[in-house]
């Protein structure tokens, strides 16, 4: 899951107006961009005159039959008021969008300033998405006792990624069914999920809205279709009061119910990440730990190995000094003269003064 589902803006949109902004040279631009939430922009900018740009912007709305087509007016008080010196609105729009903007990039400051003024008007997906969904919140005080108040309202930011607004009186109770698809992330998410609302019960974070996880879905969606309940990662449920969405909180519990989702696979993906590199790290510490007790292994084999080529030369090395010697001292013996003849020592010399033969290799014994 991208950062640019949850960064307010649009990373595609936001790059081609600075290149837009800064080129040294006229250029001429004709894009079409689709990004996360089906979202589609059409940027226009001819080479005759490269600092007048039109934004086509189009978005399906959060909920058919609650929310209109058409951008409301408070919609379009909330887009002139990024930039009112750069954006203007086309009335009508370009067709099949629901909004048009005019971006006078003359307007916009040659200072360190322009990043940032871009950056606002890349966020005008968000800015339309906040406001349907604050027609709803903005609501949440109302005592009128309208017909079919209390019905789930299901929302779809993401074809694959509903989720539900119950109204009821003081309170809007916001249900996100979660789904995934292998089960090592449906592992993962529970106990996130675990870990958030016991940190959500802490006095710590008493301010926030109130979360809970549940396997089956809450009471307040009984009889929506089977489809939008069958999830193998639960249903979490924030309760919203009024407290939540006075003045800054509104924006902020806004964004957070809108990509929370998002947030979720961001959480998950990146956990899973995580682990793949400790395992891996872990991986090749143990390798390295075999390949030396391997090393010192063939060390001490190595070594036995001289130890006894050592002794064996040794012991052959005994052998042929002491053979030399006898051999030696046998040719002294026979050079030495004696002056008188003895009858008959030849016969007792041959037979009791004979030198032991050595030979050059291992003489069995029986």
């Amino acid at each position: 899951m991208r950062m640019a589902c949850i960064d307010r803006t649009s990373p595609a949109l936001n790059q081609i107006l600075l290149k837009l902004y800064c080129a040294e040279k006229p250029l001429e631009i004709d894009h079409h961009l689709y990004e996360f939430g089906s979202v589609e922009y059409h940027i226009q900018s001819q080479a005759s005159n490269p600092q007048l740009a039109y934004l086509s912007v189009s978005m399906p709305p959060l909920c058919h039959g609650v929310l209109p087509n058409e951008l409301s007016s408070k919609t379009i008080e909330m887009v002139k008021g990024l930039c009112p010196n750069v954006v203007e609105i086309i009335e009508p729009a370009k067709e099949g969008y629901q909004l048009t903007l005019k971006l006078d990039l003359n307007q916009i400051p040659r200072n360190k300033d322009y990043d940032k003024i871009i950056r606002e008007i890349s966020s005008v997906h968000s800015v339309i998405l906040s406001s349907q969904l604050k027609e709803m919140l903005w609501n949440v005080n109302s005592d009128d006792a309208l017909q079919g108040m209390y019905k789930p309202i299901k929302l779809v930011y993401h074809p694959r990624e509903p989720f539900f607004l119950i109204r009821q009186p003081q309170r809007i109770i916001a249900v996100f069914p979660i789904r995934f698809k292998e089960k090592s992330d449906v592992t993962i998410a529970t106990a996130f999920f675990q870990e958030l609302v016991d940190v959500g019960s802490s006095d710590k974070w008493a301010k926030a809205p109130p979360c809970n996880w549940s396997a089956i879905p809450p009471p307040e969606l009984r009889g929506e279709a089977f489809e939008d309940l069958s999830t193998n990662g639960g249903f979490f449920t924030f309760d919203i009061s009024s407290r939540h969405v006075e003045g800054n909180r509104l924006d902020k519990t806004v964004w957070s119910l809108l990509n929370f989702s998002a947030y979720v696979r961001y959480h998950v993906k990146s956990t899973k990440g995580f682990i793949q590199r400790r395992m891996r790290k872990r991986l090749e510490s143990l390798v390295e730990v075999l390949h030396q007790t391997n090393s010192e292994e063939n060390e001490q084999t190595k070594q036995h190995k001289v130890h006894r080529y050592t002794k064996k030369l040794v012991r052959s090395t005994k052998y042929v000094i002491l053979k030399q010697r006898w051999q030696t001292f046998g040719r002294k013996i026979k050079r030495i003269g004696f002056r008188l003849k003895i009858h008959g020592f030849t016969r007792f010399r041959q037979r009791w003064l004979r030198f032991p033969k050595f030979s050059t290799g291992y003489t069995k014994i029986d």
